[in-house]
């Protein structure tokens, strides 16, 4: 605690940061370790394992693996899949989004809409069309309904030949925009012994690709590709001496070549904290490339924006002395326990080990205005939602909202979890991931169906209304 303070005031009299951030000693190559440069002078560490028995991506002659791009017809899903590989399932995602001049964002859903239990079954039910019920409006003022012919109240009675007046007509309200969602996405099972899957995992701040060590090795055990990069300034990717290079945008263009580097043409995402606004930018970039995505902890679906009042906005050298007590803090608030096994599983994770400077530009970059309600709904990818029921930093009600926004969703509750879950409760989440991952919908009930698509069709034209609320950060 005094060396720590004692460097904040050498760090305030010299106007210089410490980087706290270096290479670690088990970084080679012959270790899974690559350290690759996303931009000049700006590099990242990144875990690769290739399972052995997976043979060599066939190529044309001369390209390398290392010039995927995923623009380019060699990653194009709709090609012939790999004979190893599960044909899918095919479903239509079709969808309605409205949003309104006061705020209000109106959802309808007139596609498939998939509804599954993970570890309860492999195969998820599948309704030809239905209306998914979230938070409701207030519907005590008739102007705040979105229905545009509502049932008339009983006007007073009249006697002798005069009618009662008829109602006042309301004039239907024209949303200020309208997003319509029409397309066809193939969902298949994603096996280890499938050579056109991988696995990426998008740690949050303040962590390092050390977190996800459990989940590394148990799928790669499994066969599966694994991909784990350092964000910048993280682990032992290096840390540039600029806010700038830590803004959300910064930082999403380095998972970007990193996605263009590795992607295959049936990609997973899975992100943690922060790292699921990344997984989300990612699926909304390379909806053809991104098959299933997974979030923990991630929080609602709101855009990004750094909070004004917060302990981060202290100068770089007062945060440094104050290290102490924010690893304690983070250790409180982030493990359900605080033993000495989540103490270990805090420091072989490597997590919180960042530098002031770093901490500081990484709260102050998240910045993200495109990330709102509307640009999570436009997401068709099958979305696991994991959340640690004893997380200090995310409620749950965040996850749930952001459940009931996503098309495709399924939320799942670990009650012995908090915030780093995947490193309290590793065998449930490694399991969690495994069937959601093996997942596939089942369309054997949608022919049985037909008969009742008259009926259900009055369902999806119920509108499903959400209250637009002010942007939090995560």
């Amino acid at each position: 605690m005094l060396t720590s303070i004692t460097d904040g005031i050498l760090c305030c009299l010299t106007g210089k940061t410490d980087n706290l951030v270096l290479p670690l000693e088990s970084s080679k190559p012959s270790d899974g370790f690559e350290f690759v440069e996303v931009k000049p002078g700006r590099v990242l560490r990144v875990r690769h394992i290739v399972p052995e028995r997976q043979p060599l991506e066939k190529q044309a002659p001369g390209k390398q693996r290392t010039d995927v791009d995923c623009n380019d017809n060699d990653n194009d899903p709709t090609e012939e899949p790999n004979k190893d590989s599960d044909v899918g399932t095919s479903v239509h995602c079709k969808r309605k989004i409205s949003v309104y001049r006061d705020g209000q964002l109106v959802i309808e859903n007139l596609g498939d809409v998939l509804h599954s239990e993970i570890l309860q079954c492999q195969d998820g039910d599948l309704e030809p069309c239905s209306t998914v019920e979230v938070e409701l409006a207030d519907y005590r003022e008739i102007a705040s309904s979105p229905d545009p012919n509502p049932v008339p109240l009983p006007g007073p009675v009249h006697t002798g030949e005069q009618k009662p007046a008829p109602p006042p007509r309301r004039r239907r309200r024209k949303p200020k925009r309208t997003v319509l969602i029409d397309s066809k996405r193939v969902i298949s099972s994603c096996k280890g012994t499938h050579s056109d899957v991988a696995l990426f995992f998008v740690h949050g701040v303040g962590g390092s690709l050390d977190i996800w060590s459990s989940q590394l090795d148990f799928f790669s055990r499994l066969g599966y590709e694994v991909i784990a990069p350092d964000l910048a300034g993280h682990g032992a990717s290096t840390a540039p001496q600029i806010a700038a290079a830590y803004t959300f945008y910064a930082l999403a263009e380095d998972l970007r070549a990193i996605f263009k580097r590795y992607a295959r043409k049936r990609n997973i995402l899975i992100g943690h904290s922060y790292g699921v606004s990344f997984c989300t930018f990612l699926a909304h970039e390379y909806p053809d490339l991104v098959h299933k995505v997974v979030m923990i902890n991630g929080g609602g679906p709101t855009a990004l924006e750094p909070s004004l009042c917060s302990i981060f906005q202290l100068p770089s050298c007062v945060l440094h002395c104050l290290s102490p007590c924010l690893a304690w803090s983070f250790l409180k608030a982030g493990f359900a326990r605080q033993g000495a096994k989540e103490k270990q599983l805090l420091k072989q994770g490597n997590a919180f080990n960042v530098s002031p400077f770093v901490l500081r530009a990484m709260m102050s970059g998240q910045y993200w205005p495109e990330g709102d309600e509307v640009y999570h709904a436009e997401l068709t990818t099958p979305i696991l939602l994991v959340h640690g029921m004893c997380d200090k930093f995310v409620p749950v009600d965040e996850d749930q909202r952001m459940a009931e926004i996503l098309l495709f969703a399924f939320l799942k509750v670990i009650e012995e979890g908090s915030h780093m879950v995947m490193m309290e409760c590793p065998d449930t989440v490694n399991t969690l991931l495994h069937e959601f991952f093996l997942w596939e919908p089942d369309m054997s009930k949608k022919s049985s169906c037909k008969a009742d698509v008259e009926k259900t069709v009055s369902a999806c034209e119920t509108l499903t209304t959400l209250k637009h609320h002010k942007s939090v950060d995560k």
